[in-house]
């Protein structure tokens, strides 16, 4: 299955999430935040960095416990709470949103 992001046919899954990692730009996370009624700012950009680089350490998503843990360590304790990603992210699974902006495959143990 393939969606058009930033002007380019990528492989998606059926759930949009990208099939490789090396396909994501800055302008697909843009495209993807669109769809999903989201403006991307500063904060948001902080949050889908550090998910990223949480990627390249260990190989995989987070769940949304680990990405909270994560966040606190990387961006502070204001920054890492549930209610400040829901926030920025919407309700629902903050780890789904967060792993398919940043181009990363969906975190295990979600629906």
């Amino acid at each position: 299955m393939y969606a058009v992001l930033a002007g380019t046919n990528i492989e998606v899954d059926d759930e949009g999430y990208l099939m490789r990692v090396q396909d994501w730009s800055s302008q697909i996370a843009q495209d993807l935040a669109q769809q999903q009624g989201l403006v991307l700012g500063d904060e948001h950009w902080a949050i889908i960095n550090a998910i990223r680089q949480f990627y390249q350490q260990y190989q995989r998503s987070p769940t949304t416990r680990v990405l909270l843990k994560y966040l606190g360590q990387q961006l502070g304790s204001e920054k890492s709470s549930s209610i400040y990603v829901m926030q920025l992210f919407g309700n629902g699974t903050p780890a789904k949103t967060i792993a398919k902006l940043a181009g990363l495959p969906k975190p295990p143990n979600c629906i």
